[in-house]
């Protein structure tokens, strides 16, 4: 992008890139998902204890995005700027990381799975099947930090075709892989949550193979060994700056949302139902404001690595408008299925939990466009300029200072009916709203964080 965009172009480019992003989104969704469904056909206990197990792999999964975060950044502005061969020294690095990060979850997931269970279950059972399942799983750690790397160093460069299959491959070989060890096909033995554990290892180890050969085949951007062992010195630093904040930013903001659902939980049965139908649509929606999130860090990283300063004010100003209309449609699309929902589970949920379900749709209406609204902000501009320092601090006050003790009081305290405890929770995006856009509007947050040669090799 060496010449500014005019709309019709860039609304062309912004949807090349978020759309793709969107659909991969969906289909990690859905293989994170699968363990959890295929399980079903085995056991209540082994459903339940995968799900628990995997709050484990919560933890390593923001790491992961942190440092995709750090890697798309990165890439984006080196490859804007037109010097490929630090990108692949970016991917290297990245990847080095990942891997040791992955080791040391491994260690503790295989080496001490049932005290890693006891933390979230005290039922004898639940942990056993935990374990083992734990202890299978965290051989696809590995695998799948090298995965999440590469995929993010191929968006940020605009290759947007091969995630997309690889995801799609993924999800077929961990369905399949499941199906054959719960129903014991093709001669393989049944070996229940042990085998949809094996599948979703296999799939992380087809990943990787997949990134190796289109690695390999690829005449842009390559992983070459040499990078993963080579002296990182200030590009380091660089990377630390992004990666770290985005890590510590995602599991302050995944700890306050369980915190709240918490709060929720002890209200009451038919709210934590009607919350759950609500959360699977507003998920879909968070999936689409995170495809223009990513577009968005790319873009603007792209183009101030090409020291495009106005450029890069007009592309943000632009996409942020295009996040709040495809906002705005999305509520228009969970009003119009609101009453089928309610109708769907009317036989399904109580009379209170249809009454709360109704009233909650609409609620997560408004918050809908918020969170579409703060992550183009804080996850797509803020970070994409390399201020990932921010977004870290802003969700952290807000959430653990504001949020989470009015969502308390309002339950505890002043004890509200519970559809007012929810209005209050939808109300967190807005609250740090005004902070965010005073940030935005200084634009201090753009910043060429390239450097030359000598200062990478210094």
């Amino acid at each position: 992008m060496k010449e500014r965009l005019d709309r019709k172009q860039f609304l062309l480019y912004a949807l090349k890139l978020a759309f793709p992003i969107m659909i991969q989104n969906l289909i990690s969704t859905l293989v994170n998902s699968a363990d959890t469904i295929m399980l079903g056909y085995v056991s209540q206990t082994a459903m339940a204890a995968s799900s628990l197990a995997n709050q484990y792999t919560f933890v390593l999964f923001c790491f992961y995005y942190g440092l995709g975060i750090g890697t798309s950044v990165l890439c984006a502005q080196y490859f804007g700027k037109g010097d490929k061969q630090t990108v692949e020294r970016i991917i290297g690095l990245a990847a080095r990381v990942a891997i040791l990060i992955s080791l040391l979850f491994f260690v503790f997931s295989f080496f001490a799975p049932e005290a890693i269970m006891k933390i979230f279950t005290d039922s004898p059972q639940t942990i056993k099947e935990g374990a083992a399942y734990l202890k299978v799983l965290s051989f696809s750690f590995v695998f799948m930090g090298f995965s999440q790397v590469f995929v993010s160093a191929l968006r940020s460069v605009g290759k947007i075709v091969f995630p997309s299959a690889l995801y799609v491959v993924s999800l077929l070989v961990n369905v399949m892989m499941n199906a054959a060890f719960i129903f014991g096909l093709f001669g393989l033995p049944r070996l229940g949550v042990v085998g949809v554990a094996l599948g979703t290892v296999s799939a992380r180890a087809v990943e990787v193979i997949l990134c190796f050969v289109y690695s390999a085949a690829g005449k842009d951007i390559k992983f070459r060994l040499k990078n993963l062992f080579r002296r990182s010195g200030v590009l380091f630093k660089d990377f630390l700056k992004i990666s770290a904040p985005s890590v510590v930013n995602d599991l302050m903001w995944g700890m306050a949302a369980t915190t709240c659902t918490a709060i929720l939980g002890h209200i009451g049965d038919d709210m934590v139902a009607a919350n759950a139908v609500a959360v699977m649509v507003v998920n879909m929606g968070a999936i689409v404001c995170r495809g223009f999130s990513n577009a968005t860090t790319i873009i603007v990283s792209q183009t101030l690595g090409e020291n495009r300063m106005e450029d890069t004010k007009v592309y943000a100003k632009r996409i942020l408008w295009l996040t709040v209309i495809v906002s705005l449609l999305g509520c228009c699309v969970i009003l119009a299925i609101r009453p089928f929902m309610v109708q769907f589970y009317r036989d399904k949920l109580t009379e209170t939990a249809i009454y709360y379900l109704g009233i909650i749709m609409i609620m997560t209406t408004w918050r809908l466009v918020g969170e579409g609204i703060n992550t183009c902000l804080i996850c797509g501009c803020f970070r994409g300029g390399g201020d990932a320092k921010f977004g870290m601090v802003v969700d952290t006050v807000f959430m653990w200072g504001v949020s989470v003790p009015l969502m308390a009081i309002t339950a505890y305290v002043l004890k509200l009916p519970p559809v007012w405890v929810y209005f209050v929770m939808t109300l967190d995006e807005f609250e740090k709203m005004p902070v965010v856009f005073a940030h935005y509007f200084k634009f201090k947050w753009m910043k060429n964080i390239t450097r030359d040669q000598k200062e990478l090799e210094g």
